[in-house]
């Protein structure tokens, strides 16, 4: 029997609820692919606020060795205490273990409520940039010693003059470079070159932010060209693909990014971004197919290999231990991980089933509150009838 572990960290609020889903969900789908030829198991690791109340950190590095070693990982919500000088853990995760893609594919699945016409016209996949720009920001407050010194060193040595109001000015730096850009849009043309996507867009805000946001697009297009020979047609940029249609690499500036999607989403395919701005289009696009309820997502480094998927909503304390929450997110993001292992049979099983039981109107709370006000019908589910309807579609 070929076996592979897991690191599983169920996570803060919500998250012992919908890790105990996606794993009943995961155990029957590997064995109603493999016959019992293949096994799946998942090691337990602490983090968020159990590990602060045990160890004195939200994150030790136990935990990062573990995941080192076993080189995937599976997280729900973490949460990061209000006031207290913490860090989030999501981002200590994403840093420590150089996770530097932020990867969030938006499906819609038919029978989920929607506020467009036409939301089976969405089917991207976000490469979000996972460790620069606002996650590595710099910041001092309004007014502090540290402000003062920028402000006047910039004033002074730089020739700023545009900062209108230096006196009660915070001042934030954010670090774009060559190399966190490239290696973030390497891996978002090889995923569109592996599974014969149309296009990938580099979304940016170069018309405003010259040398971060336009280096992104400009560092995009080098290397289009230089590592993968793209050529321009009709003012378009092409990478040369043989027994089907080349792939094309375009750019949009953000704002216009996020009306576009509502407007034309059929025209995108794989979004390649910064930090900030993946931010915003994630949870955008995840709002016009049903929310974040049922966003899967994963940290991945392509160098190393290490990579930790996870649900994408918060910990949802007013929820949590009331039977009603959603674990669409996390088993999604599961069926995710089980393609990047390998495992793909088991997860084709899961997000059919997902199909299955969504298209038919099974759903939790939230769709179903959804459903209501939508005049759609539908059936609610608690969390355990809604795992359980979706391993007796496991077919």
């Amino acid at each position: 029997m070929e076996s592979r572990e897991i690191v599983l960290i169920e996570g803060d609020g919500v998250g012992k609820e919908i890790s105990s889903s996606m794993t009943k969900v995961v155990d029957e789908a590997v064995k109603a692919a493999y016959k019992g030829k293949r096994r799946l198991s998942f090691i337990k690791a602490e983090a968020g606020v159990v590990s602060l109340e045990k160890y004195g950190a939200t994150l030790t590095d136990d935990v990062l060795s573990l995941i080192k070693k076993h080189k995937v990982a599976i997280k729900g919500p973490l949460m990061t205490p209000v006031g207290r000088g913490i860090r989030s853990v999501n981002v200590e995760l994403r840093q420590k273990l150089d996770l530097f893609v932020c990867q969030r594919p938006v499906e819609y699945f038919e029978g989920v409520p929607s506020p467009i016409k036409r939301p089976e016209n969405v089917n991207m996949v976000v490469f979000r940039e996972n460790t620069e720009d606002i996650y590595a920001g710099i910041e001092w407050s309004a007014g502090s010693d540290g402000a003062k010194k920028v402000i006047e060193f910039l004033k002074r040595d730089m020739g700023v003059d545009k900062i209108r109001f230096p006196e009660t000015s915070a001042i934030g730096i954010k670090p774009v470079s060559e190399e966190g850009s490239k290696r973030l849009i390497k891996a978002a043309i090889d995923f569109a070159i592996k599974e014969h996507r149309r296009n990938v867009t580099f979304v940016h805000k170069g018309n405003i932010m010259k040398f971060t946001e336009g280096g992104f697009l400009n560092w995009g297009n080098e290397l289009s060209k230089e590592k993968y020979g793209a050529y321009e047609r009709d003012g378009r940029l092409y990478i040369p693909r043989t027994g089907e249609s080349d792939l094309e690499i375009k750019s949009c500036i953000a704002d216009a990014f996020l009306q576009n999607i509502i407007l034309k989403s059929e025209e995108y395919d794989v979004i390649a971004t910064l930090n900030l701005n993946g931010d915003y289009i994630s949870d955008a696009l995840s709002a016009l197919v049903g929310g974040i309820g049922i966003a899967p997502g994963a940290n991945i480094n392509t160098s190393t290999g290490v990579a930790v998927f996870e649900a994408t909503h918060g910990t949802a304390p007013d929820i949590a231990g009331k039977g009603i929450v959603n674990p669409l997110s996390i088993i999604l993001s599961a069926a995710m991980m089980l393609d990047y292992i390998g495992y793909g049979e088991a997860a084709t099983l899961i997000k059919s089933a997902v199909r299955t039981v969504l298209k038919n109107g099974f759903v939790t709370k939230d769709l179903y509150d959804t459903m209501l006000k939508n005049s759609q019908k539908g059936v609610l589910l608690s969390t355990e009838e809604f795992t359980e309807t979706l391993i007796s579609n496991l077919v």
